[in-house]
């Protein structure tokens, strides 16, 4: 076929392309935005001799660029779409029997592949926009790789993109031959525009876009993170540009006949908006784009293996990816890029975006590697190997769901799901309902999967509704798909049977979330935390099932769910609830409890109060309690008190044998201290302060025991006869009496076999202190004369003599005279 192909700058190199093909199986090919490579490169190649009219594929990373590319070669060889030139992508497939060129998107490619390893008929695959590096391109070029090692010598296999780590494609290819094209974009001004932390992004696009309004001339392509954002910036844009500009959001979510009337040149004499998210950075032109506007954001879904979820996170664009959204603006015509940031952050950006195998959920891949009989990934030929842990992590979820055994072989289920372009979660859904039920599940599968089918309300049994309501062509087109889905298992076609939570609990059993008291939160199975808007009927309750959540702290945001019964949890997911009884303290009561749980995983389904049971349970958690508590939670009584205050100074003075009686010791022993001595103890009430000063004085071998009266005595008898208590403490014991009760005194008093001196506080008639001391006689001798006078002053009827130290002692007003 000699086909009249228009001379781009990819023309020049496709003559060394052809050659490369034709002693080889390989080659990278280099080519700038706009160069023509993803049309060119096809087309050029259809008479080669290696083709021998058969087929080339080209796969695409995107629908929206696998749709644009098809259109233009068709258009270049003057047919229609499905003629020489047709696609195949989910949901839409154009193709016939003259069809040489299949455009098909990177997960079609996967299946086509997995389903006929020879890829008969197949000359040539070329992956296009390699360079975005997603896990579907990774696997189907790890895949493709491994067909022409073992099957298919003459495959021809060719990486293309703009921004490219030539050098290790071509390295992965064999040593493939790196041609390189010149571009013909024309030249762009990069601009800037720093954006403060406190501003919004949208706020900051939509300042952007009405300054490039008033200063520039043409269209304006804007990249936004998400669909989220897009949606406020054409809101605030709404009331805001003049009647001669067209907003035009574009995102994956919007069915294709939208995308298509987002990238068609403005209408004369009008100027278009386009705000889009990554799905407009390559293989696309739009015409009448002269003005990018870059946030400098991306949505991106980053794996966590610890809970199994997959969020969704805002990050920094790489700078080969602002490079390409740059080259938007000089694709027809000299153009402006502005980028909301400072022109220094552009180095700190990342050199390439991180290939999504480093951070994905690996369970598709490693579902797909088992029936490709490559029971460890790592041994397929990929640029960067997958991680460790989501291989671990992706194996144990296989296994839980029954699609792998212990080998790591496909499961007769485990082929049910591998059969179905679905994620294993909802391969597993649609596999395991009951065949009355499959056509739902095949729905909710589908609306998972195809973004805004139903509209965003966060609950899929509302937007399950909408969706069966819906006549559009691609609702149409996901209804055909749920039926194929639906069919697989040879099933009826009974849209309206199947409680959505029910059937999503097969794919989510680890996200079934139970409320936490306020309104609107969740407790997930697997720990998670998760939110909900409190306005959502959702919110209030009792079980949902969680499909997507975003976020990384203890609360997610819940983006989609659907309601559950508790009765449905017991039948779907009977051999994964545990029946648990359950011993605790209860610091309200001050006692154990016992409680019997029907739980799965951290939900609570049912609890019931059980009576406390005897044993090493019930003593646990009395022990544990009483260590949360704390020591004084104890009822030890002032005898406790003065017990326990006298053993620690005792431990204190002479060390070993008196035991360490710290709150630290004790709290960490109580179990062998103290409960031996209440064994039916439940709660904290059950202990006496008798019987804690009796666990106290165990603790003190038997013959120290004897001696604690003598060492630490619990009173001093004062000249007077009055038993005056003493009062142990951190740093000795101290004596608090009254100054008349010691007249006569000459020595000081002391303990512990006149070893410790007694800190003795004076205190007046009235009980109050006057005067501190450890020397009595030396009290007597020195500074008595002026205390004395002070008392006489304030006590004028007390007897207060000049020589205490020879006067009689009383407990009285004045020492009690003997009648004779």
């Amino acid at each position: 076929m000699n086909l009249p192909l228009p001379t781009l700058p990819v023309s020049a190199v496709l003559p060394r392309l052809l050659e490369a093909l034709g002693s080889g199986t390989g080659a990278v090919l280099v080519a700038p935005p706009g160069a023509g490579k993803t049309t060119l490169a096809p087309l050029a190649l259809l008479d080669a001799p290696f083709m021998e009219r058969r087929r080339l594929i080209l796969v695409e990373p995107r629908r929206l660029a696998a749709r644009a590319a098809a259109r233009r070669m068709a258009e270049l060889l003057g047919e229609a779409v499905g003629e020489t030139v047709g696609w195949r992508m989910r949901l839409d497939t154009r193709v016939s029997r003259k069809t040489r060129i299949e455009v098909v998107t990177e997960g079609v490619f996967t299946r086509m592949i997995l389903t006929d390893p020879e890829l008969a008929g197949v000359a040539a695959v070329l992956f296009d926009e390699f360079h975005e590096r997603s896990l579907d391109g990774d696997f189907g070029l790890a895949l493709a790789l491994d067909v022409r090692s073992a099957l298919r010598e003459d495959l021809r296999i060719v990486a293309m993109s703009a921004t490219l780590d030539g050098a290790r494609v071509a390295s992965l290819l064999g040593d493939a031959p790196v041609i390189e094209s010149a571009g013909r974009s024309f030249p762009v001004t990069i601009g800037h525009r720093d954006r403060p932390g406190t501003k919004s992004v949208e706020d900051a696009v939509v300042e952007a876009v009405l300054a490039a309004l008033a200063e520039e001339r043409g269209s304006i392509l804007v990249f936004l993170p998400g669909q989220r954002e897009i949606e406020r910036v054409a809101e605030a844009l709404a009331s805001r540009v003049a009647g001669g500009v067209l907003v035009a959001p574009l995102y994956g979510a919007m069915d294709g006949a939208a995308q298509d009337r987002a990238i068609r040149p403005a209408p004369e004499g009008t100027r278009k908006v386009v705000l889009a998210t990554s799905i407009a950075e390559t293989s696309l032109t739009i015409d009448g784009v002269t003005v990018v506007i870059d946030s400098g954001l991306k949505r991106v879904p980053v794996f966590e293996p610890a809970t199994g979820l997959t969020r969704l996170e805002t990050a920094r664009v790489s700078q080969a990816a602002a490079t390409q959204r740059a080259g938007r603006a000089g694709r027809t015509a000299p153009g402006v890029a502005i980028r909301l940031w400072r022109e220094e952050q552009t180095a700190a950006l990342e050199r390439f975006d991180r290939p999504e195998i480093l951070s994905s959920d690996l369970s598709g891949l490693v579902l797909d590697c088992a029936a490709w009989g490559a029971s460890d990934p790592t041994t397929l030929a990929f640029l960067d190997a997958p991680p460790a842990p989501a291989l671990a992590e992706a194996r144990a979820l296989l296994l839980d769901l029954g699609a792998l055994d212990g080998d790591g072989r496909l499961t007769e289920i485990g082929e049910e799901m591998r059969a179905l372009p679905l994620p294993p979660r909802l391969a597993h859904m649609v596999a395991a309902a009951p065949p009355a039920e499959r056509r739902t599940a095949a729905e909710l599968a589908v609306l998972l999967t195809e973004r805004g089918l139903g509209g965003n309300d966060i609950d899929l049994g509302e937007r399950l509704r909408r969706f069966r309501g819906d006549r559009s062509p691609r609702a149409k087109a996901a209804a055909g798909l749920a039926s194929r889905l639906a069919g697989t298992g040879g099933c009826a076609d009974t849209p309206e049977t199947g409680e959505p939570g029910a059937l999503l609990a097969l794919a989510y059993p680890d996200r079934v979330a139970a409320g936490r008291g306020a309104r609107g939160e969740f407790v997930l199975a697997n720990g998670r935390g998760g939110t909900l808007d409190q306005a959502s009927p959702l919110a209030a309750e009792p079980f949902v099932v969680v499909a997507e959540l975003q976020g990384q702290a203890r609360a997610g945001r819940i983006l989609s769910a659907a309601a559950i019964s508790r009765s449905a949890i017991e039948a779907v997911l009977e051999t994964r609830i545990v029946v648990e009884e359950h011993v605790s303290f209860d610091r309200a009561s001050g006692g154990v409890r016992a409680r019997q749980a029907r739980r799965l995983g951290r939900v609570v389904l049912q609890e019931a109060r059980l009576a406390v049971p005897s044993g090493e349970a019930t003593t646990r958690a009395l022990a544990e309690g009483i260590r949360e508590l704390g020591l004084s939670a104890l009822p030890f009584g002032k005898e406790g008190e003065r017990l326990l205050a006298r053993l620690r100074f005792l431990a204190r003075a002479f060390g070993s044998p008196w035991p360490d009686l710290s709150d630290e010791a004790l709290l960490a022993g109580v179990e062998d201290w103290l409960l031996p001595f209440a064994p039916g103890a439940v709660r904290l009430s059950d202990f006496s302060p008798g019987l804690l000063c009796e666990a106290l004085r165990a603790l003190v071998p038997a013959e120290y025991q004897r001696r604690l009266d003598a060492l630490a005595p619990s009173h001093f008898l004062a000249p007077s006869g009055s038993n005056v208590p003493i009062r142990y403490e951190e740093d000795g014991a101290v004596l608090a009496v009254r100054v008349q009760e010691l007249f006569g005194m000459a020595e000081h008093p002391a303990i512990a076999d006149g070893r410790f001196p007694l800190t003795v506080e004076l205190l007046s008639p009235a009980h109050r202190p006057i005067q501190i001391t450890r020397d009595i006689p030396g009290f007597w001798r020195g500074s008595w004369r002026d205390v004395r006078a002070d008392l006489r002053g304030r006590y004028p009827k007390h007897f207060w003599p000049e020589d205490p130290a020879s006067a009689a002692p009383t407990a009285r007003a004045k020492p009690k005279v003997e009648k004779r």
